[in-house]
């Protein structure tokens, strides 16, 4: 709409005149409406000759310009006749019909002066005492007023349903800027600024109508007293009017950023959040310096408390967003973790754990990644990777010296990461590789460094706080699988090398015998097994041997198959056989201290001498498996030999057995391990399946080839079920005289 002169009272004075005869009905109706808000014009004769008229009927067409009496109503107010209100004024002067209109549509004024208005209104005949019409009468209400309320809530409903169906922002802040300048009678420009979070600054939000030069000027600007009207508003949380930019201080900045977009006028009111909080700023702007009325503060309220409604809308949906961001991105870091240990978990090597430590890193933390290790003094690159082999091999070339100050170095001597948005200090390929930043993160055993993983930006990747989190958290886990797999080797080595201090490193050549042995322990070979067995000589070509079994594994265990291997080896020469040499035993057992152990020892020592015809054995059970004798029909027998174990009491019953083996047929002795190993059914290998797997063999099996017929059974009948005990098994075979 185009804007209206300002209203004016006019003095009951200049209430016109009638010149014609009037009813007193005239009277009465000018007595009533003379000081009333209501429309009243009384018209005569077929020009419609305007004889008198309200106050209000002057201030609604025009004011001091119009009150003028006496003259056609067509020539006062010539816009009505192309509106068809001359026409209609006509039809009741010609009929004597009375006309009504309901909220009808009229344009007052001409040029920049006109304005849209609305009226109730009622056109009746005017009858003289003889009952002839001598003019109209005109009796109206303005509803102006109430169309634009109507207008208003609508636009209203229609912002809060946008709201409500959670529209963009701007879509809603946009249209509520372009309504209000449709509503507003006189030309306004609307904006809505947005306040930052920490509400020092405020940022465009929505102006249709200001040109983009002035937006962007204020884009951004600061809230503080007289920093315009909106930085002010914001600022003390109350509204600003200046009513003229070109005088008003709070301008001084900005004045002739108002002048060059044309504004004279500001009214600014702070959007404020339920709980008092800024959320921006919402301006009404006129061409002209305006003073605002109530109804004016009254809009400009309303719009920015739903202005309020929209921003907090959008500010919990953008939370909620982020928060399902931060959300994702947390599920997303701790599968990235959850399968990166996995991964670095997936053998008991050290050096392998760091090659998966180093492929876990790129691309996902950075583009080229190095791992090194302090080993012997000196620091070993273990692991590099990088997007094409070029890359990594120049990566791979370069070992930092550990006694020159570079990055790695310092990071190995402080034990704390270092990143920087440049190359790392330290002679290096970094230019070849494009390097342009780096995070340098310790590996860290009980606190100390044992090495560095170094991860090296490339382009426009950074290094940003999250990445630098997930970064130290993924070697973190990474030392620790490290430092694990480290042990286990260490126990491992050590184990092995125990055990083998226990058994025979080199079997003896023994006269007129061969000798094979088999010994697997069970688990990952951490533990010292309690199988044991010994091959050794005696004085007169003679040979002892002996298979065994002790309760429980690791170091107790180690000390009492020492104690057996021992007592035996000792006193195996001193007295005159078998049964003597394992009664010592179980004395030594007996006589064992506390701390070394209490526990059973099962056990098969015997004693062959080389014949014309073959071997003779003498051998005593102690508690142990059934030894097995597989002659040259290929059959396999038990060989019983009464006994109870060793180291539960001073008094044992043991019965000595004598055996002869003639060339070619074989003594098999063997723990428990192999006839209770067991597959996932919970059914043991069983005595039945061993000797099925030594008469399996081809005629005159050598004893290694028994021993592999019994292993390969084993494993076949155990599938992946592994072994829960330890195994072993020792063969004499007499070989042919000479």
């Amino acid at each position: 709409m185009t804007g209206v002169p300002d209203q004016q009272a006019y003095p009951p004075a200049q209430a016109p005149v009638v010149r014609t005869a009037a009813t007193d009905t005239d009277r009465d109706l000018r007595a009533l409406f003379g000081q009333s808000m209501a429309v009243f014009a009384s018209m005569a004769g077929p020009a419609h000759m305007l004889e008198a008229a309200n106050p209000a009927f002057f201030t609604a067409i025009g004011g001091l310009e119009r009150t003028r009496t006496g003259v056609p109503l067509g020539q006062l107010m010539p816009e009505l006749v192309e509106q068809g209100f001359i026409t209609l004024l006509d039809r009741v002067y010609r009929t004597a019909e009375a006309y009504t209109g309901r909220d009808a549509r009229v344009v007052l004024g001409e040029g920049a002066k006109a304005r849209e208005a609305f009226f109730d209104f009622t056109y009746e005949p005017r009858m003289d005492v003889g009952g002839n019409v001598m003019g109209v009468r005109m009796i109206g209400v303005e509803t102006t007023q109430v169309k634009h309320a109507q207008r208003l809530t609508a636009e209203h409903r229609a912002m809060l349903e946008q709201i409500a169906r959670q529209a963009p922002l701007s879509e809603v802040l946009d249209g509520m800027a372009r309504a209000i300048q449709d509503l507003t009678p006189e030309e306004v420009l609307v904006s809505v600024l947005l306040a930052d979070a920490d509400g020092r600054h405020l940022r465009h939000g929505a102006a249709p109508s200001l040109p983009d030069f002035y937006n962007q000027a204020i884009d951004g600007i600061a809230t503080g007293e007289g920093v315009g009207s909106c930085g002010t508003a914001a600022h003390r949380r109350r509204p600003v009017a200046v009513t003229d930019i070109a005088t008003d201080p709070f301008w001084d900045d900005y004045r002739d950023l108002a002048d060059k977009a044309g504004l004279a006028a500001c009214w600014s009111t702070p959007i404020l959040a339920s709980d008092g909080s800024l959320l921006g700023t919402f301006a009404m702007y006129h061409r002209v310096p305006r003073s605002p009325q109530d109804a004016d503060l009254a809009l400009a309220q309303i719009f920015a408390d739903t202005a309020a409604l929209a921003i907090e809308r959008h500010q919990a949906e953008q939370a909620y967003w982020a928060a399902e961001v931060r959300e994702k991105a947390a599920r997303d870091d701790l599968a990235f973790l959850l399968h990166a240990s996995t991964t670095l978990s997936a053998d008991l090597d050290a050096v392998h754990t760091l090659r998966r430590l180093a492929d876990a890193c790129t691309p996902r933390l950075a583009p080229l990644c190095a791992v090194d290790v302090i080993e012997g003094g000196r620091v070993h690159r273990v692991a590099t990777t990088a997007p094409t082999q070029r890359q990594q091999d120049l990566l791979a070339s370069h070992t930092p010296a550990h006694d020159t100050d570079d990055t790695i170095t310092r990071v190995l001597a402080s034990g704390v990461t270092e990143v920087a948005r440049r190359a790392p200090t330290g002679p290096a390929p970094w230019r070849e590789l494009g390097v342009t930043g780096y995070l340098c993160i310790p590996l860290l055993d009980r606190g100390n460094a044992f090495g560095t993983v170094t991860l090296l930006s490339t382009g426009d990747h950074v290094f940003d706080g999250h990445t630098i989190v997930l970064a130290e958290e993924l070697v973190a886990r990474a030392a620790l699988a490290a430092r694990n797999a480290r042990q286990y080797t260490h126990r491992a080595a050590l184990a092995r090398d125990l055990q083998a201090g226990l058994l025979l490193p080199d079997l003896p050549r023994v006269s007129g015998a061969e000798v094979a042995t088999y010994y697997h322990p069970a688990g990952e070979g951490l533990d010292i097994g309690g199988d044991f067995y010994d091959v050794f000589p005696l004085e007169g070509d003679r040979w002892a041997f002996m298979l065994g079994d002790v309760c429980g594994r690791g170091a107790i265990a180690a000390t009492t198959t020492a104690l057996v291997r021992h007592t035996a080896r000792a006193v195996a020469p001193l007295v005159p056989g078998p049964e003597a040499v394992v009664k010592a035993v179980n004395q030594a057992l007996i006589n064992r201290p506390a701390g070394h152990g209490t526990g059973f020892v099962t056990l098969v020592y015997g004693q062959l001498t080389p014949t014309s015809t073959g071997l003779d054995i003498e051998f005593v059970r102690a508690g142990h498996t059934l030894p097995l004798h597989l002659d040259n029909h290929h059959t396999v027998r038990t060989v019983d030999a009464p006994g109870i174990l060793l180291g539960i009491g001073p008094d044992i019953h043991i019965e000595p057995r004598s055996l002869h083996l003639r060339p070619n047929e074989s003594l098999v002795l063997y723990t428990d391990g192999i006839t209770e190993a067991r597959r996932h059914d919970d059914e043991l290998f069983g005595d039945q399946r061993l000797a099925d797997a030594l008469t399996g063999t081809p005629h005159r099996p050598t004893p290694q080839r028994l021993i592999n017929a019994v292993t390969e059974a084993v494993h076949a009948f155990t599938g992946d079920h592994g072994i829960d005990d330890d195994q072993a098994i020792l063969v004499l075979t007499a070989t042919e005289p000479g």
